[in-house]
């Protein structure tokens, strides 16, 4: 690990100790519950020239997607993820869509096997969509329009490691609201896709104001699908997120999370040895939490987005059946 990347989670480990967890809890609401949108929403963004001229030329010639998760929806991990639902009384639950869950086998890159329940059931999802944010950062710094000094890599280790809410809104006004959003429609990536009804946004700030724009479908202002999260690991893992080093550096970022709960807690207990990349959020009956995790030579993505007052129990015994299933582990 470089000097500098121990030095910020030294900082960053001091930071929670010293704040006692207040400063890095991930519990705000930003202003939004899940609402219907009206049909005709306005959506000033997708006139924006430079998207509007990339998704005419994707209309021609589309753009090759490099996580097609859609297509590698494997009939036996789909099978064992729906009894592992219903094991846990959850089924009742997905079916009235308070639950989504994704999960990913990428221990074989190139022939990923993926199981979608909800995956394109648009939610609330406090902070997670943060790992917008970050991408949209590195867009930014890739396209020499901000530097990655060590002021900037502090932020974002803040906004991710201890989900920060100030350092999150802080960022998205570095960045752009609208810039992020461009990036989540561009055709390269699709994070944000119409046609699969949304999928991550973040058009407010991690505060009581600073609402720019909710997303046009579902009239969030920090929402996702768990469909478009795992496309975010997965292109993550293939290193198709803006260069290779780049996400390299932001895999970096999204590991050894200070917030010690939901995945990370679940799956201590069972191998305190497994490595997350991950990111999750709540607020109200809102739980979430997404992560590449490894472990044991296998690696998988998990993805889970809830609406109960028990979501956080929920999660915990989700991923925890979720890892049984990688590993094959019978009950």
């Amino acid at each position: 690990m470089a000097p500098n990347s121990r030095r910020l989670i030294g900082l960053l480990t001091l930071l929670a100790l010293l704040a006692g967890g207040a400063a890095v809890a991930d519990e705000i609401p930003g202003g939004s519950i899940a609402v219907p949108a009206p049909e005709d929403v306005p959506w000033d963004v997708i006139e924006d020239r430079i998207l509007k001229g990339m998704h005419a030329l994707d209309e021609i010639a589309p753009f090759e997607d490099d996580a097609p998760l859609w297509d590698y929806v494997d009939a036996q991990l789909q099978k064992d993820v729906t009894l592992a639902l219903e094991r846990l009384k959850l089924a009742d639950d997905a079916r009235r869509k308070r639950l989504a869950v994704v999960l990913v086998d990428v221990t074989h890159k190139a022939k990923p096997r993926v199981a979608s329940i909800n995956g394109d059931v648009m939610m609330y999802a406090a902070s997670l969509p943060k790992i917008a944010v970050l991408l949209g950062a590195f867009e930014k710094i890739a396209e020499g329009k901000m530097k990655l000094d060590f002021e900037t890599e502090w932020q974002l280790h803040k906004m991710i490691k201890a989900s920060s809410n100030t350092a999150a809104t802080e960022m998205m006004q570095r960045v752009g609201k609208e810039y992020i959003a461009r990036v989540l429609l561009s055709p390269r990536y699709r994070l944000y896709d119409p046609k699969h009804n949304g999928g991550l946004w973040v058009g407010k700030d991690y505060a009581k104001s600073g609402l720019w724009r909710r997303d046009p479908l579902h009239n969030l202002s920090h929402g996702a699908t768990a469909m478009q999260v795992a496309r975010f690991y997965y292109l993550l893992e293939t290193e198709k997120l803006v260069t290779p080093e780049h996400s390299r550096k932001m895999k970096d970022i999204l590991g050894n999370s200070l917030l010690k709960h939901k995945f990370v807690k679940a799956l201590g207990r069972t191998d305190p040895s497994a490595a997350l990349f991950r990111k999750s959020g709540s607020w109200s009956t809102y739980h979430s939490d997404s992560a590449i995790v490894e472990h044991d030579g296998r690696k998988y993505i998990a993805v889970v987005l809830s609406n109960d007052k028990n979501g956080a129990v929920w999660l915990d015994q989700i991923i925890t059946a979720l890892d049984d299933i990688i590993y094959g582990v019978t009950s």
